[in-house]
């Protein structure tokens, strides 16, 4: 099943503090951004890949687009000081499709049966989320002290990708933006319209390259997967 899919990817990655944007930090020689567009590029149900970019740095990422022949990017709109308005932007500029994903681009982990699982189950129910049980036990606190110890069972840790039927995601778009509203991420979007929201199970591969430290395992699973192919 077909879709296009929205990489915000005009963040500042403060928290990597690498001085530039964190995207064009190297995994194995390789922008971590290339990384993430190869996988939606060896997507043969992917159509098109809308990349939300900070105005100046528009023509280094074409240079990489072109280096590294990633051929399916529909366009470049300015990104905005939010994610959502990065990813409103970039509806603003989409013509009509089936499905939409929003994905971070600092996710380049993602497979493409998840990314199926996600699709169908969008286009079934409307809207769809990636996630991953909660693996620790978890602890409601409040000014530092414990109040209760929550039944991790039903917690889930949400990631990207994150799937919507077009109309669906312009109209929670479209909404936010006329109240002011901003969301944590999209699904949010849609959960104030009344409409609910299906999970996808995904990996715990999935990580986002946030800090330092996530540099280091992301490495190590590109690694990994190589041996995997070869074996």
């Amino acid at each position: 099943m077909q879709y296009e899919v929205v990489l915000p990817a005009a963040g500042s990655g403060k928290r990597m503090g690498a001085g530039q944007n964190k995207l064009f930090l190297k995994l194995l020689k390789k922008p971590i951004l290339i990384h993430t567009l190869e996988v939606f590029q060896q997507d043969p149900f992917c159509t098109g890949i809308w990349l939300a970019v900070k105005p100046e740095e528009r023509i280094y990422i074409q240079e990489l687009l072109d280096e590294y022949r990633i051929t399916k990017v529909k366009g470049l709109p300015d990104g905005g000081a939010e994610r959502q308005h990065s990813v409103h932007s970039c509806m603003k500029e989409m013509q009509q499709v089936d499905i939409v994903l929003v994905h971070d681009a600092a996710r380049p982990f993602i497979t493409h049966d998840i990314i199926a699982n996600l699709v169908q189950s969008a286009h079934d129910f409307g809207a769809a989320i990636a996630g991953v049980r909660a693996k620790d036990t978890m602890k409601k606190v409040r000014n530092g002290v414990i109040e209760e110890t929550v039944d991790r069972d039903s917690l889930w840790m949400i990631q990207t990708p994150q799937a919507f039927r077009f109309d669906l995601i312009v109209e929670a778009e479209d909404v936010a933006e006329k109240v002011g509203f901003l969301g944590t991420d999209e699904a949010m979007l849609v959960e104030r319209l009344g409409h609910t929201v299906h999970i996808v199970e995904s990996s715990y591969e999935n990580v986002k390259m946030t800090t330092q430290e996530d540099l280091l395992f992301g490495e190590a699973i590109l690694r990994k997967r190589a041996l995997q192919l070869n074996e």
